[in-house]
């Protein structure tokens, strides 16, 4: 098989790589190795208002909009809560966005390729192992949008992520009740160590998880989801999730609730920033593969949407000029230095070790410069610098 590009990975960065470069008229083939696009998914799919404003996203796959962002210290009391005057965030429904975006893949010509994992090159060839067994394909350039432990990243010699929380989380539908959408977050460092806790509820759907450092959860994190869906703030009138199967355990749904299916989500979260050395000659990485994830508040749809575009721009130059060295213009390193804030904040965030140390910092953020700046934070626009 020969085409002008592989991408490897069918996640969103991956497909809207492959599409866009379709549309622009080269040959690309896709390889995804699930078997179905809605099946498994592991992000939270929480879009921000920067990507509604700049990106075609389906709306009929994506939540009510959420305005409010209401900040907790261990104990739940006092909390911060910040309102905007702009819809800041959306939650996607992942499986059936990813369903739509493969077909708009396809429709623009993009050969897609499900059940097929990535295995390296051999004698000048991308080796793919698919339902049919073992295949080469020779391509111009290789995407790697395979995830944060990227195996086209190691095969071209590029940046790996080396800093990663670890996230679990459970979905379900909301029951029927009057509510204001909103996304609560607990920072504590027994249930998220070094990053949060959250209840993301937008009237639609339900979002409990927690995400830390995986080396901090002494007693695991499942057992750290279930004490925290038991007790969690923002669920008044929901039924509580915390008896239900644990996210993350790969069983498939289960009913929380009356008439209420859960979902289960979990997987790492690269926040070591942007990889500096993230093209080759032969190839690039987009989305997580690349680290292009806030350092601080984890966010990745943002970054892999923008991250995408800058390779498609690189990789449409390099096909028709036919000059490898264009993508040095792909420069990790250069874009890492304007996350220099964020990086130092994520390290700041890393350190908070006590409960007492978790809610002397939320005290802060009850000053007026300390809601500035979280108003900044959280409802401002810049996730991902332009390149």
């Amino acid at each position: 098989m020969r085409t002008d590009v592989l991408v490897v990975g069918a996640g969103l960065a991956g497909l809207h790589t492959a599409t866009a470069l379709a549309r622009r008229g080269h040959d690309v083939v896709l390889a995804e190795r699930r078997t179905r696009l809605d099946g498994t998914v592991r992000t939270t799919g929480i879009f921000v208002r920067r990507t509604l404003e700049d990106f075609d996203l389906p709306p009929e796959h994506l939540g009510p909009p959420i305005r409010r962002m209401v900040l907790y210290p261990p104990s739940h009391r006092r909390p911060v809560v910040l309102d905007s005057a702009h819809d800041e965030y959306r939650v996607g429904d992942m499986a059936p966005l990813y369903v739509t975006q493969a077909r708009a893949a396809a429709a623009a010509g993009v050969r897609i390729l499900l059940g097929t994992r990535y295995a390296g090159r051999r004698d000048g060839r991308h080796v793919l192992h698919g339902p049919d067994g073992p295949a080469g394909v020779h391509a111009r350039f290789v995407v790697g949008a395979d995830g944060a432990r990227s195996a086209v990243a190691r095969e071209l010699g590029l940046g790996r992520n080396t800093e990663m929380l670890v996230g679990a989380e459970e979905v379900y539908a909301a029951p029927r009740r009057d509510v204001v959408p909103a996304f609560h977050c607990v920072v504590d460092p027994r249930l998220a160590p070094g990053y949060l806790a959250w209840v993301l509820d937008d009237g639609h759907q339900v979002h409990v998880g927690v995400a830390g450092y995986a080396e901090r959860y002494p007693r695991g994190m499942r057992r750290a989801l279930r004490e925290f869906a038991a007790t969690a703030p923002g669920l008044d009138g929901v039924p509580r999730p915390g008896h239900a199967a644990t996210a993350g355990d790969g069983t498939g749904p289960a009913a929380v609730g009356p008439g209420a299916q859960l979902e289960r989500r979990g997987g790492p979260i690269p926040v070591g920033g942007l990889l500096r050395r993230i093209a080759s000659p032969h190839g690039l990485l987009v989305g997580d593969a690349a680290g292009a994830v806030s350092p601080l508040t984890a966010g990745g749809l943002d970054p892999c949407l923008r991250l995408s575009e800058h390779a498609v721009d690189v990789l449409d130059d390099a096909l028709r000029t036919g000059r490898r060295d264009v993508l040095r213009r792909y420069d990790g390193a250069a874009l890492r230095a304007r996350f220099r804030g964020r990086l130092t904040m994520r390290r700041g965030l890393s350190m908070v070790r006590t409960p007492a140390a978790a809610a002397a910092g939320i005290a802060l953020l009850r000053t007026p410069p300390g809601r500035a700046a979280a108003r900044r934070i959280l409802f401002g626009s810049g996730s991902f610098p332009d390149p």
